[in-house]
């Protein structure tokens, strides 16, 4: 049967073959950290509204920045047909308008460097022969869905240029969601290639799918969290615990029909967000506390708690960026723990789920 992207990863091979293992691993991981990067200038992008400055996808074109003055000036032009700089920018100056181009500018080419930083590798292993064939499916459907997810960006930015000025939040959460799933893949499969085989232990079994029910949770609560960010949701409620002094506002169902307010509704969207934040607060410690009556190996008890500590560091981020009403900065930060939780509890997952490739005591 093929497996599927994120199937476990095929059993280590002989000791002559780790060394090949290893490599592939390390340049999977490499490819995380472009991705993470990628995330954060997201971010960014998206808090400083940047993200509709470039009003043209040109994948091979478009990573050559500006040089001469007449250039920017055509792009400023382009920029000043949109409904962005004509209903909200409109004061807006050449110089300003290069402030938000380089932001949107960075976030492609890192698009486009992750692109390049996965296929030329991918190619040269394929070449020396490193990669397994049994591999070879999840790979290319990883790249697959990377080419998806700059389709998924510029049907995103589309949105954007039409009447409403601001891209929609639907869109935008998911092409947030692919890039955690892109994420994902690549750093599951890196695990895979330098671990053992899965553990026999059914008490470790059974932690280990607590865990995939935690980064599923924490999945649903990033495409909640695009949902916040695309409605700015998070510039309203700014108190906590209770939102401007309800638990769930009296207004969270004012839309018809009533599924709707799960996507369009403020306050719904929020309440979902915090709503998500609260059962990882339950669910996470839940976890740790039940791993400690385990034996695991050494490095599966080290993720259990840098999972809890990146909880409560997550946690932190979250409340502070609403009560400060979304500062930049903090908003970044807070996306970026996103991805460090969604990280941590993969990993902390795969190393309940299977032995190391070592030998190891356990903890």
């Amino acid at each position: 049967m093929q497996q599927t992207i994120f199937a476990p990863a095929p059993a280590a091979p002989r000791a002559t073959d780790a060394g090949a293992r290893r490599q592939v691993a390390a340049w999977l991981l490499i490819c995380c950290a472009l991705v993470f990067a990628m995330v954060v200038v997201g971010g960014v992008t998206r808090l400083t509204r940047s993200g509709l400055s470039i009003v043209e996808w040109q994948p091979l074109m478009g990573a050559i920045p500006p040089l001469t003055q007449a250039h920017w000036q055509e792009l400023f032009e382009k920029y000043q047909q949109t409904p962005e700089f004509l209903r909200v920018n409109h004061a807006m100056s050449l110089q300003e308008f290069k402030g938000i181009f380089w932001w949107e500018y960075i976030h492609r080419l890192l698009g486009r460097l992750i692109g390049f930083a996965f296929l030329v590798p991918l190619v040269w292993f394929l070449i020396k022969g490193r990669i397994e064939r049994a591999l070879l499916p999840r790979l290319f459907a990883i790249f697959l869905l990377g080419g998806v997810q700059g389709a998924v960006g510029w049907w995103m930015v589309k949105s954007g240029l039409v009447d409403d000025p601001r891209v929609s939040h639907v869109r935008l959460s998911i092409h947030l969601g692919i890039a955690f799933l892109i994420f994902a893949a690549m750093f599951w499969t890196a695990l895979g290639m330098v671990s053992g085989e899965p553990t026999q232990d059914p008490r470790r079994r059974r932690l280990a799918g607590y865990g995939a029910g935690l980064c599923g949770l924490v999945f649903l609560m990033v495409l909640s969290g695009g949902l916040v960010a695309g409605t700015r949701a998070g510039y309203a409620y700014n108190t906590f615990p209770l939102m401007n002094g309800h638990f769930l506002p009296p207004e969270s169902f004012m839309l018809e029909p009533w599924w709707q307010n799960f996507l369009h509704n403020m306050a719904t969207v929020q309440f979902n967000h915090r709503l998500i934040a609260w059962l990882l607060f339950l669910a996470m410690p839940a976890f740790w506390w039940t791993s400690r009556g385990i034996a695991l190996p050494p490095r599966a008890r080290l993720a259990s708690n840098l999972l809890l500590a990146m909880l409560v560091i997550q946690l932190a981020l979250g409340i502070s960026t609403l009560l400060l009403g979304v500062p930049v900065a903090l908003g970044a930060a807070h996306q970026a723990g996103a991805m460090l939780l969604f990280a941590l509890a993969l990993w902390t997952t795969h190393a309940v789920y299977r032995e190391p490739a070592a030998s190891e005591h356990s903890g």
